[in-house]
């Protein structure tokens, strides 16, 4: 009845146990700690074109181009609470647009991303930046649209616990033009 095998399942099973119980531990301690820090964006260039959509039968849509700057300082919340804390792997930035338009009520775009890691460059200082994506509308919404919303938000990827999403508090909107940029295809 005692056996070697059983005893050892016994303490494999209470040591099981015991890592839910500290990890459990480990997650309270950081869940409920705000993770928002001021965040400066200012655009200095918006331009506009009209391209062929290859998703539709002849159909074209817009496609904008913006320059950015953005800075933070992604280490300190405040001089008590820094945003890397013992329960911080890494953590994934973005800057997205929102905006409406007649088809849809909220239309989300990713324009860049960076993955800021523990013991990394924590100060965020971009200057006349362009997006890595696209920043393609599914028609021609984009146009006219005088309320375009870009924020800067990110993921906190803890050693334990849930995934936070955390949204900067600064954020920055501005016009689309009325008209498209000519160009020449070659």
């Amino acid at each position: 009845m005692n056996t070697v095998l059983s005893r050892a399942n016994s303490l494999f099973a209470f040591s099981l146990s015991v890592m839910a119980a500290l990890t459990f531990g480990c997650f309270i301690t950081t869940a409920f700690k705000d993770r928002s820090i001021p965040v400066e964006i200012h655009v200095s260039k918006v331009m506009l074109k009209n391209v062929d959509d290859f998703t539709g039968p002849r159909e074209r849509s817009d496609l904008g181009f913006l320059v950015f700057d953005i800075s933070a300082d992604i280490l300190l919340l405040s001089r008590s609470q820094p945003i890397f804390d013992w329960n911080v792997k890494q953590l994934f930035l973005y800057l997205s647009a929102e905006y409406a338009t007649k088809n849809n009520a909220l239309n989300q775009v990713v324009l860049w991303d960076k993955i800021v890691l523990r013991g990394g460059e924590t100060k965020l200082n971009l200057r006349e930046t362009k997006p890595e994506y696209l920043f393609f509308d599914d028609g021609n919404g984009l146009r006219s649209n005088k309320n375009i919303t870009l924020t800067l938000s990110w993921n906190v990827v803890p050693n334990a616990g849930i995934l936070p999403l955390v949204m900067g508090s600064g954020h920055v909107s501005l016009p689309f033009p009325d008209s498209y940029e000519i160009y020449k295809s070659y």
